[in-house]
Formats: structure tokens, sequence, C-alpha cells
């Protein structure tokens, strides 16, 4: 769209089916050797923009090289990133790498992310970049006031894998809007020009249906 100039709003609404059932788990899920792994995955190794893998493989090998392979090897790394980096909401940087985010010891879930992203990547595991919205439903209250979210997907056993290194647990209803390398990829707006956001709401609640599960969520 061309932005008119000034203060402008823009919203979304909509119903998103979901089965009400928690993110999946195989604790036998089998990591791939490099060349048995489908052509199209072979990009979620490389290093890209966030994940600056070249600076964080011999950390990775150091630290989980006698992991299991597969499942327990991704989620090694997601207990490690969990519990090295703080969340801090009001530390949020749109130029911090997964290396910033591991020597800093602080960010947000796309920071999160990318370190997980990257260490992965490390150890030959496809990983890519998820970004959405996750809702609080099956959360205990009070809820805190709903954000953008950032997770990722691995690739093992013959399919991709929903793990969200901030969280570190399993969450029901997640809003997948893109998947990317990283956050580079799949901006949730994307401006060319100055612009400032002044203010954003996310808002998700179940919607009562005679059948199936849904979430009806929106954003202004």
């Amino acid at each position: 769209m061309v932005a008119p100039a000034g203060d402008f709003t823009i919203s979304t609404d909509g119903i998103f089916r979901d089965t009400g059932v928690p993110d999946p788990v195989s604790a036998g899920a089998r990591q791939h050797p490099v060349q048995d792994l489908p052509f199209d995955t072979l990009v979620y190794l490389l290093g890209s923009r966030y994940c600056d893998t070249d600076l964080l493989s011999g950390k990775a090998w150091r630290l989980f090289e006698a992991t299991e392979p597969g499942w327990a090897r991704v989620q090694a790394i997601c207990d490690f990133v969990h519990d090295s980096v703080a969340f801090d909401y009001m530390q949020a940087s749109s130029t911090r790498t997964a290396s910033q985010a591991l020597d800093g010891r602080q960010g947000v879930c796309r920071d999160f992310a990318h370190l997980a992203i990257a260490f992965c990547r490390c150890m030959n595991i496809p990983a890519r970049y998820c970004t959405g919205y996750l809702s609080d439903i099956g959360e205990p209250e009070p809820h805190l006031p709903s954000d953008f979210a950032a997770w990722m997907e691995a690739f093992l056993d013959g399919r991709w894998w929903v793990v969200d290194p901030r969280n570190n647990t399993r969450r029901t209803a997640r809003f997948l809007v893109a998947r990317g390398r990283d956050g580079a990829d799949v901006p949730l707006t994307q401006t060319f020009g100055p612009t400032t956001l002044t203010k954003f709401d996310v808002r998700t609640r179940e919607a009562q249906e005679d059948a199936g599960h849904a979430a009806r969520g929106g954003r202004r």
C-alpha cells in the first residue's frame, strides 16, 4: 500500500482453526546425514543475516557434540538458549545477531530463535525462522499483553517440527504468518521510507463453536 502522510491505522481480524493440541513432540526423531537431506532444506543450513554460524560453529560443537543426534540434540540446544539468555522486552534490537545475543545474554523472542537456529545449523540440522502470534489460550492467568512472536522449526525425521526456545515448553494455538531463513526474510511490516510505529495491539480469544476448535485473533 501507499501510506498516507500523518497518522494512520492498519488492522486485521480473522478466525484461525487450531487442533487445540499442544505442539507435537517426537523424542525419537532422528537427524539426517547432510547427504540425505532434501535439497530444499539445504538453504536452512547456511548462515544468514542474523544467524552468524561462522562465529558460533566452534562454540556449538564444544557444547553439543556429545549430545545424541536428533530430537535430544535440538532439545539440548533449546535448553541452553533458554537458560543462557534473559528475556527483556525493553532490550529489543533490530540489529542484534545470534552471536551478539549470546554475548549479551539478553534479548527478545527473535533473539532466542536466532541463536537456537544458528546452533542447529552449526550442528548440521536445518532450522528456519517462524514469525506470527502466540496465543495465551490454555495458559494460566493473569496474561501479559499480547505481542508478535518468533519461534523456529527444525527438520528431523523427514519433517519440520515446531521448536520454541523462548518459552521452551509446548504451547497451543500458534498463528503462523511466515517462515524464512531469519527475521530479515519475514518482517511483519516492511516499509520503504521513514515510519514510526506508535502503538500496536494483538488480541486472541477462543471462539465458541459446536464442532472443532478455533481461535479468533486480530491486531491493530
